[in-house]
């Protein structure tokens, strides 16, 4: 098998519903930034694009992108929903390609415009359309259950099964806001962002945040002891990431330093009723399939769309809590869907190459109970020089040394 690399990626500020970006088709986005990362690699064209979408109007949305971005006619894309995951999924997918032989270069991550998510209607011969408002915006993800609230219902279950208090969730959700707040000041995203069509901040990002506002800031169900709030709950958003994958063989041609090397991948499936805890379930086996423990990983990115994730972690994790979105996560940044893994990824391994870490691990729970994890490790500029192409993937022992 292959071995695969990141270069590197890129991705745009992150824009609230019917913001910054709320005329902008998703694939205009997306399209911008794999322009972008042919001109910072020298980069004709890849192999293949993977890009998630979630809430898009349905089609190969993918290829639409790699042709608004002037990738080459003969440049295959496919699109992946997994909901909150497909960006992760994109970015195991475009990886497994390479593995293979497949491909050597590939663009992975995900584009998505809550703003111009459109609304969709049963058909009158669909049972749903009568049980319900048969106009909808979100799919069903689970047989006992379909509506609109239903990741919003999910998380709260998930609350109560895993003893999560509103205190812990609002805690969390300051911790993220803050710690954001202070990558933003001292402009260490600045290098992966793409400023489009006058973009200039991520703008869920909240410059003032505390416990009191926090403490008054109004439920989001309709649960009579609920915890999740507009405060503690991501934000809807629109924005388009993108990493690029390539093989030893390529990077080493091109004389190339790749940022990481994708050391494993895990796609699981989990309750499905409450799928927020998902995320660390599928972290937890693939960490016992690589023999690694949970204190040899030195920075966790998980998209926390809900407080109840992050606050779950520093629970049962207390000895790496504050390994966990070191640099904030999307309470502060915000959740474009689609484009959520390829995000993570970016920041994560900025967050390696800044605080000299070796192994990270992102990992996104999505609808429906299934997990993407995914564990890298930085690539050491020395050693990457010191290592031939030529040696046989199964003559290297796990974890990878570099």
């Amino acid at each position: 098998m292959n071995r695969v690399y990141i270069l590197g990626g890129l991705r745009t500020h992150i824009g609230v519903r019917n913001g910054i970006f709320k005329r902008v088709r998703p694939e205009v986005l997306g399209g911008q930034i794999v322009k972008a990362l042919c001109e910072k690699y020298e980069i004709k064209g890849p192999d293949a694009l993977f890009c998630g979408n979630a809430v898009g109007p349905g089609g190969n949305i993918g290829r639409l992108l790699a042709l608004e971005g002037k990738l080459p006619e003969r440049t295959p894309a496919l699109t992946i929903d997994l909901q909150c995951a497909s960006g992760l999924a994109a970015i195991h997918m475009g990886a497994l390609s390479i593995m293979t032989g497949e491909n050597d270069v590939v663009f992975a991550g995900g584009a998505e415009s809550a703003s111009l998510q459109p609304r969709r209607i049963y058909p009158e011969n669909d049972e749903r359309a009568h049980e319900r408002n048969p106009e909808f915006t979100a799919a069903q993800f689970i047989p006992e259950e379909f509506s609109d609230d239903a990741m919003l219902l999910g998380a709260e279950r998930a609350a109560k099964e895993a003893h999560i208090t509103r205190e812990m969730a609002d805690d969390a959700a300051l911790l993220s806001q803050n710690r954001a707040k202070k990558v933003e000041e001292a402009g260490l995203l600045n290098s992966v962002i793409l400023p489009l069509y006058g973009s200039r901040r991520d703008e869920a990002i909240r410059k003032r945040m505390s416990k009191k506002l926090l403490a008054r800031a109004p439920g989001v169900t309709d649960f009579t002891d609920g915890i999740l709030t507009a405060g503690n709950t991501c934000t809807i958003n629109d924005g388009a990431a993108f990493v690029v994958l390539v093989s030893e063989k390529w990077a080493k041609r091109h004389g190339i330093l790749p940022s990481a090397e994708i050391l494993g991948m895990k796609m699981m499936g989990s309750d499905p009723l409450v799928p927020p805890l998902s995320a660390d379930r599928a972290v937890s086996a693939l960490l016992s399939e690589k023999g690694l423990f949970y204190k040899d990983i030195d920075a966790f990115e998980y998209n926390e769309a809900f407080a109840v994730i992050s606050a779950d972690f520093r629970k049962n994790h207390p000895d790496v809590a504050e390994r966990l979105n070191r640099w904030g996560g999307a309470l502060a940044y915000g959740h474009p869907y689609g484009a959520s893994g390829a995000e993570i990824m970016i920041h994560l391994m900025a967050i390696l190459s800044h605080e000299d870490g070796r192994y990270g691990m992102a990992s996104i729970p999505a609808a429906g109970g299934v997990a993407e994890a995914i564990l890298v490790s930085h690539v050491d500029e020395n050693a990457w020089k010191g290592r031939s192409i030529f040696r046989a993937a199964a003559e290297i022992p796990f974890p990878v040394e570099v």
